[in-house]
């Protein structure tokens, strides 16, 4: 079971289909392991049936919003529908079954990136794959924006704890981390960024120019 989920606000976005295409892919993959979620976004979207019914008949204030949002976070609603086994949209768009194969690029020792944001044409934000090495560490960073990540292979653990595959994290610039990949295999994972890092150790902050 994973242990990392996207909060209510988000699974309300995506319920409504706010959100943009990167995000909401990162939700979806999350979405298609995660049947905790998905009971979460099928209740979402019962009840979003049911205020458009009634939206007329009742006004909905700031107190029906919270209401909604403690039924959802109290009472969850059953498992619901299995993930069917079907070749994952990320996949179909790669046009790749093994992330391993994709052209990876070193950006700095034990990291590696596959920068996919040509693949969502007039999205404003960048959209990656980022590989760990086995073991491997990336520098001490925080976020000038906001960034989405998912867990797709392996799994890396920073001051919050483990993040398995198909774990979900959003990161600002509240947060400053070191990823450790942990495990015996590569941490691959898919993120989508409003603004650049930064790196925040004493040399690191001479490769901030770099990257991007």
């Amino acid at each position: 079971m994973n242990s990392h989920h996207p909060d209510t606000l988000l699974l309300m976005e995506y319920s409504a289909g706010n959100l943009s295409e990167p995000h909401a892919l990162c939700l979806r993959l999350h979405l298609d392991h995660c049947a905790y979620c998905r009971s979460r976004v099928d209740t979402l979207d019962s009840l979003g049936a049911v205020m458009l019914e009634q939206q007329a008949a009742v006004p909905v204030n700031e107190g029906t919003f919270d209401s909604i949002l403690a039924r959802i976070d109290e009472n969850p609603a059953p498992a619901g529908r299995p993930p069917q086994p079907v070749r994952s949209p990320l996949h179909k768009l790669l046009g790749a079954d093994d992330l391993r194969t994709l052209p990876w690029k070193k950006q700095l020792p034990g990291v590696s990136v596959f920068d996919i944001t040509e693949l969502f044409p007039g999205q404003p934000d960048r959209v990656i794959l980022q590989k760990l090495a086995a073991g491997g560490k990336a520098p001490t960073h925080t976020h000038r924006g906001t960034e989405t990540t998912l867990v797709l292979q392996g799994a890396f653990a920073d001051y919050q704890g483990v993040f398995n595959q198909w774990d979900f994290v959003v990161l600002d610039d509240s947060h400053v981390h070191k990823p450790v990949a942990v495990g015996n295999e590569d941490c691959i994972s898919l993120s989508v960024l409003t603004a650049p890092l930064r790196l925040t150790g004493t040399f690191a902050r001479l490769l901030n120019p770099f990257i991007r």
